[in-house]
């Protein structure tokens, strides 16, 4: 069996071995005595539209007395959830993140922390699948008493499609540049001997942009832009005359 000289970092072994990964993967084989065994990775991205926007909109409440705090707190979050509502996002698309509740110190020179109030927090996650309407929802959280209000990111509610189209993609290239290769030495690429499949999808988008003091009658603007997912294989072919 030969071995092929390293080039653009394509690793060499002298057999086949066992590939792990969290996706699927082909079993290593029996590799021909006069085979060359050559290992390539490659990645493809496919990119659509977004068709949801993920939002963490919590209540901050401060009071001298803890159950008022937390009273408080609870009447407030209670005109966000009913702003939630109002704007038909379905109860399966919100969920509580977090509760808390803490007392809050004044600090002096030569002197002990004082316990002057407490603060309580309850922080939601939410999924809107009307992008339309995104903009609207933003505000009518920030109306109604949501004074801490993260993202959106933007993402694919079923993205299979697109990793499947990834997959292929990045298969084609592997095999491409195995064609390459195996033509420059006047030889055929055989056969896959193993292959491995990693993949992930790239950091959601931000928030665009925020409603100004200026137009506060209008709603507050989104731009979703394209969402990506990546797909990397590693594949190990054997090329032989």
């Amino acid at each position: 069996m030969r071995l092929l000289p390293t080039a653009l970092s394509l690793a060499l072994m002298m057999a086949a071995t066992p590939v792990t990964s969290w996706a699927q993967s082909l079993a290593p084989v029996p590799i021909a005595a006069d085979a060359t065994v050559l290992s390539i990775s490659a990645s493809a991205q496919a990119s659509a539209t977004p068709d949801v926007a993920l939002i963490s909109a919590g209540v901050v409440t401060q009071h001298a007395d803890s159950n008022t705090a937390l009273r408080n707190n609870a009447e407030q979050m209670q005109r966000v959830m009913s702003a939630l509502k109002a704007a038909a996002i379905a109860e399966r698309d919100i969920q509580t993140s977090g509760i808390s509740l803490s007392p809050q110190y004044l600090y002096a020179e030569n002197q002990p922390p004082q316990i002057q109030g407490y603060q309580a927090s309850n922080t939601l996650n939410i999924k809107v699948r009307n992008l339309a309407r995104l903009g609207q929802v933003l505000d009518a959280l920030a109306a109604q008493g949501a004074n801490q209000i993260n993202g959106p990111s933007f993402a694919i509610d079923q993205p299979e499609p697109l990793y499947q189209q990834a997959r292929l993609d990045a298969l084609r290239q592997a095999r491409t540049q195995a064609d390459t290769y195996a033509s420059a030495l006047g030889l055929k690429v055989r056969r896959v001997i193993s292959l491995s499949e990693g993949s992930h999808t790239p950091a959601p988008m931000p928030l665009m942009a925020m409603r100004s003091a200026a137009k506060a009658e209008m709603d507050t603007p989104i731009a979703a832009g394209q969402s990506s997912v990546q797909v990397q294989l590693d594949v190990v072919y054997e090329l032989g005359n």
